[in-house]
């Protein structure tokens, strides 16, 4: 059974990593971020006060890390997520646990050419968006987001190709 998760901050590739490892790997592809977003339209938010909304909702996040949980013991996936990594070491799932990264700059890049605005403003978001997450898995599970040691790879995307990337994993996977 093969289990992997894949983590990172907004603009970090985590999505194109993943999606290229589905169709490479034929593995069912799950994206936590989609039912974050999805449980914000339902509250009438956008994603930054959804966030927010969180830090004082904990039942919001237990709702989604018990969605991932159910996915990870189903086996057979790739799951993205922010703290994928976490719940699979969490409740001692064996998983590849992979940890995507790139310096704000990049990131914040990234996301103007993916949806276009400010790169300034972007950063300032990708600010905002990190505290918020980062104050509430501190609070929620004493999750500290710059640990990396439970991460079976990390790679600095910053200055690879997607592609370059999944081959990286997919040969540490084969070992």
């Amino acid at each position: 059974m093969t289990i992997i998760t894949i983590s990172g901050f907004p603009g970090a590739g985590t999505t194109t990593i993943a999606k290229l490892l589905e169709k490479k790997l034929g593995l069912k592809y799950v994206y936590s971020g989609d039912i974050f977003r999805k449980m914000a339209e339902k509250y009438n938010m956008s994603l930054e006060e959804f966030g927010s909304y969180c830090e004082k909702h904990r039942e919001i996040d237990q709702q989604l890390d018990d969605y991932q949980l159910m996915i990870l013991r189903k086996g057979n996936v790739i799951l993205e997520g922010r703290i994928a990594g976490w719940i699979a070491y969490r409740n001692n799932t064996q998983a590849m646990k992979i940890l995507i990264d790139a310096d704000r700059e990049t990131r914040a890049r990234r996301i103007v050419k993916r949806e276009k605005g400010d790169v300034e403003k972007r950063k300032q978001e990708i600010i905002a968006r990190e505290k918020s997450e980062a104050a509430r898995y501190k609070k929620y599970y004493n999750i500290d987001l710059n640990d990396t040691s439970i991460y079976d790879l990390v790679i600095d995307s910053s200055d690879k190709m997607p592609e370059e990337i999944a081959d990286i994993i997919i040969k540490k996977i084969e070992k």
